[in-house]
C-alpha cells in the first residue's frame, strides 16, 4: 500500500492530511468511506476528544451516523459540551476482536478495528431538529421503539444537548490474523494463536414493573438473535 501524504477527497475516500495520515504501520490504514463508516456503525460507543481551556478531555458517549455526519449527545448542563460547540474535535470508535499470542512477548498483539474522524462540533438547534436527531438515535439502536414510548417532553429536550460533526478527515486501521512470529521462533514449544473476543447482546431481562404478558418486541428480539450491538 502506498503511503499517502496529502490526498484530496473523492466520492469514495476522505482527504488525507496531517490529521488523519497514518504515520506508523500505515499499511493497516484505510481512508475510504465504506471502511470508516463500517467501524462507526459497528459499535454505539465512541470517545470524543477536545480541549477545554487548554486542558484535553476524552469523554465516552453514544453516537450515531447519517452519511458523513456523526452525532452524539449529553446533558445541557455539561460544560464540556458547551465548550466543545464550534471547536475542533476528534471522535474515535474502537473494537477489540481478539488477543494475538505469539512466541515472543514482542510480537504479542490484538486483532482490532478502529476509526478516527475529525471535524468541528456543532449544536443541533431547535426543538424539531433536536427531537428528530434523538429519534434517529433511538431507532438506530432499537428499531421501532420510538413510537411505542411515552412522548418526549419539552423539559427533556431542554435538558439534552445534541452535537454533530461533519467528517472533514478520517482514517480506519485494523489488524486481523495470526501472530507474526520471527521465522527462527516458529519451533519454540509454546502455544501461539488467536483468542477471539466478541461483544454481543445477551438475553433481555425485564424490570420489576414489566407485566409478564409484555413480550420483548419483535425488532429487539431479532436484534438480540443477530448477535450484533446495533442493527
Amino acid at each position: 500500500m502506498t503511503h499517502p501524504k496529502h490526498r484530496p477527497a473523492t466520492d469514495a475516500a476522505f482527504a488525507v492530511d496531517e490529521r488523519n495520515r497514518a504515520k506508523r504501520l500505515h499499511e493497516r490504514a484505510k481512508y475510504d468511506r465504506a471502511a470508516v463508516h463500517a467501524v462507526l456503525d459497528a459499535s454505539p460507543l465512541c470517545h470524543v476528544a477536545y480541549v477545554v481551556d487548554g486542558q484535553p478531555y476524552v469523554t465516552p458517549t453514544l453516537h450515531w451516523r447519517v452519511g458523513d455526519r456523526v452525532y452524539w449527545h449529553g446533558s445541557s448542563a455539561s460544560r464540556f459540551l458547551k465548550k466543545a460547540q464550534g471547536a475542533p474535535v476528534c471522535l474515535t470508535v474502537s473494537l477489540l476482536d481478539g488477543y494475538v499470542l505469539a512466541r515472543s512477548a514482542f510480537h504479542h498483539s490484538v486483532n482490532y478495528r478502529s476509526a478516527m474522524v475529525f471535524g468541528t462540533a456543532q449544536l443541533v438547534e431547535g426543538r424539531e431538529a433536536s427531537e428528530a436527531a434523538l429519534r434517529h438515535m433511538m431507532e438506530s439502536l432499537y428499531p421501532g421503539r420510538w413510537d411505542a414510548l411515552r412522548p418526549v417532553t419539552d423539559q427533556e429536550l431542554k435538558a439534552t444537548r445534541v452535537l454533530y460533526l461533519d467528517i472533514e478527515a478520517a482514517s480506519m486501521k485494523d489488524r486481523d490474523g495470526p501472530p507474526s512470529d520471527e521465522p527462527e521462533d516458529l519451533t519454540h514449544p509454546v502455544w501461539a494463536g488467536v483468542i477471539p473476543v466478541r461483544a454481543s447482546l445477551g438475553a433481555a431481562e425485564p424490570d420489576a414493573h414489566t407485566p409478564e404478558s409484555l413480550a420483548v418486541p419483535e425488532g429487539l428480539a431479532a436484534l438480540i438473535a443477530s448477535g450484533k450491538l446495533r442493527p
